[in-house]
Order: structure tokens, then sequence, then C-alpha cells
């Protein structure tokens, strides 16, 4: 289903009563200075993640130069290279290159999920775990974990995803209306739900060297990352991400509420389901591989508004490269600094997070006001 195209209303800039109008002409000269501008910034962005995904295989407890790794990747691509000694390019191609690269999918499909969450919502606290994805995942992944057929985890914790999705959808349409304070209240309820069948399972089932990998997995981890990871990530970035970003448009008319929404032509209850399940879709399929990686979707947001503004065809575009880039280096970070014993990835974007998200709530105090 195609979403319609809307262009959020303008309002008034202080000062500018009594200037003279600006013609078509420089409207359009504005709109094109700002794409150029995005242009120059998503360049920029993408330049870092790449140089980014290159170093980032060189650290570890082998060094590897950066010759070896492009020669390396260069030769699997047949692009030429060689000559890379085989434990080397075993490293790389085997250990290091999926890992970083479903580091990259994940980071830039949480952020994403995230600013759109806090868009269809309207809550600045909404991450893409808010529906109560993440403890369905859980409740599914730890299943399949105590019956020891870890095979099937990404397969046993999307479908955990999806069900608690659906849980919460209907809970909140058979409340009436699918607002978004329903949706929230119902995805709380599901949450707590799946969180207390999960917790009793581990207390019921898990035995010996179980409560480690259970535990690896809840607190988020790629430790466990394949090229099969990167496909799984990769692809539903590359589709569901690129839905959502292609409907920025959309998103911008819902930060003036529902009433204006409807009056810029979008059909609400109809585009926030479609919305919504596409976020479920996008996050549910990143949990199955990553585990929950909390506070990345819900900071990166906010730090990015402050840098690019509110439009989200500005926003979720530079968010996605950003959360790239970020989660590749928080597991870099994560595997080294602690060696020989590695640190779940979700420690540290949780140590780095809450003292990120409680400075943007500092700096936005003054607008952080009940009936705000």
């Amino acid at each position: 289903m195609s979403l319609p195209a809307v262009r959020p209303p303008t309002r008034p800039v202080p000062g500018d009563r009594g200037r003279p109008a600006r013609d078509g002409r420089d409207g359009r000269d504005d709109r094109a200075g700002g794409g150029l501008r995005l242009a120059a910034v998503l360049a920029a962005l993408l330049g870092v993640l790449a140089a980014t995904l290159v170093v980032s295989v060189t650290i570890g407890p082998a060094d590897i130069a950066v010759g070896d790794v492009l020669r390396s990747i260069g030769a699997h691509l047949g692009l030429g290279g060689g000559g890379v000694p085989r434990l080397t390019d075993a490293i790389v191609w085997e250990l290091r290159l999926p890992r970083v690269l479903t580091a990259a999918a994940v980071g830039a499909g949480l952020a994403v999920a995230g600013a759109v969450m806090q868009s269809l919502t309207r809550n600045p606290l909404a991450d893409p775990y808010l529906l109560g994805l993440s403890s369905g995942a859980s409740l599914g992944a730890v299943a399949v974990l105590l019956l020891g057929v870890a095979l099937v985890l990404p397969v046993a914790a999307f479908v955990g995803a999806l069900a608690a999705l659906a849980a919460t959808l209907t809970l909140a349409g058979s409340l009436g209306a699918l607002t978004p304070t329903r949706t929230v209240l119902a995805g709380l309820a599901v949450s707590q739900l799946c969180a207390a069948a999960t917790s009793f399972a581990i207390f019921w089932s898990a035995t010996g060297d179980s409560y480690r990998e259970i535990l690896g997995w809840l607190l988020g981890s790629l430790a466990g990352s394949t090229w099969s990871s990167v496909a799984i990530a990769g692809l539903a970035v590359l589709v569901l991400g690129t839905a959502l970003v292609g409907a920025g448009r959309t998103l911008d008319a819902f930060a003036f509420g529902d009433t204006a929404a409807a009056a810029l032509g979008v059909h609400v209850a109809r585009t926030r389901w479609v919305l919504l399940t596409i976020v479920a879709l996008l996050t549910g399929a990143l949990v199955s591989v990553s585990g929950s990686i909390g506070f990345l979707g819900l900071v990166l947001p906010h730090a990015v508004r402050l840098v690019v503004g509110a439009r989200h065809r500005h926003l979720l575009p530079v968010v996605a490269l950003v959360g790239a880039s970020f989660l590749v280096w928080a597991d870099t970070a994560a595997r080294t600094v602690f060696e020989p014993r590695e640190l779940p990835v979700g420690i540290l974007t949780a140590f780095l997070g809450a003292p990120v998200f409680a400075w943007l709530l500092w700096r936005a105090r003054g607008d952080v006001e009940v009936g705000r």
C-alpha cells in the first residue's frame, strides 16, 4: 500500500511579520539548498561508515592490517586481491566481517524504528521495543534455548516478536480506536506478561551453562553473528527500513496530531497499523539475530534531531547511518576492552545511553512539561 505524501504545515517564524513573502522560485531554491546539504551530510556519513567497517575489522586480539582486510574482501568478491595468509583470511571473512556487518544493520534498523515509534505514538520515550516486541522475542528465544534447539533461535525470536505485536494490537483495538495511548498501554501489558513468562521458564527449567547462554542473549550480543545473520538483518533493513524512510512525509503529519494528519489527507488508523506492523517486522528480525540491545533506538533519534531537525525526510536516513556506525564501534569496544572476556554489547549501550539521555532531558527541560 502506498502511503500519501504530505507536507507538514509551516509555522510562522518570530520576527517575520511584515516581511515580503518569498516567491515560488525562492522556495524552490531553499528546498534545493536543503537537498544539497542533506546529500552532503549523507555522503560524509557513508564515508564514515565505510571507514568504520574496515577499521573495526582490523581490531582484535590478532592485529590485521587494513590492506589485508581489503585484499581478503576483494578476493572473496572476485575483485582481485589475494595473497592473504589463510588464518588471517578466515578471521576476516568468517569471524569479524559478518559480526561488523550485522552490527551495522542492527544499529541502522533499531535507530530508524525508534524514530518512527516516537512519531507514531507522539511519545519521546518510545523505542522499538515499546509494543512488547523485545519481551515476545525473548520468550521465543528462551523457549528454544531451554529445549536445546538453538539452531532455530532466530525463527523462534521472530515468531515471538510477531505474536507480541498481534497481542498488543488486538488488545489496543478491543478498547476502541487505535490511539497512541491505548497502543502504548497495551504494549506495556503484553511486555510484562511475556517478561513474567520468560522469568518463570528460566527459573523452572534452566540448569548449568544454559543460564549463561540465555543471559547473554537477553542482554544483547552479536558474538554469534554469521553470514546468515547478515542476510537476515541486512534484508530486513533494506526492505522494511527503506519503506519506513520512504514514509517520511507521512510521519511528519503525525507530529501535529491525528486531527491535523487527517486534514492533510492521511488515513490515520490504517496508516498507523501499517507502519506499526512494518516497525514490528523490522524489530523482530533484528532482535532475532542480536538479542535486546537497549537505549540505541531511544537515544539516537533525539540526538540526531538536535542536528538535522525533526523532518523525517532528513532525520531517518541520517539516524540510520549514525546508528550503524555507533553500534559497530560499541560492539568493537565490547569485544576488545575487557579481553579475554567479552561484554554483551547491550550492557555497553545502556552504560553510554543512560547518561546521554539524561543530558538530553536536562537540555530540553523547558519543553518536558505535562501537557506540552
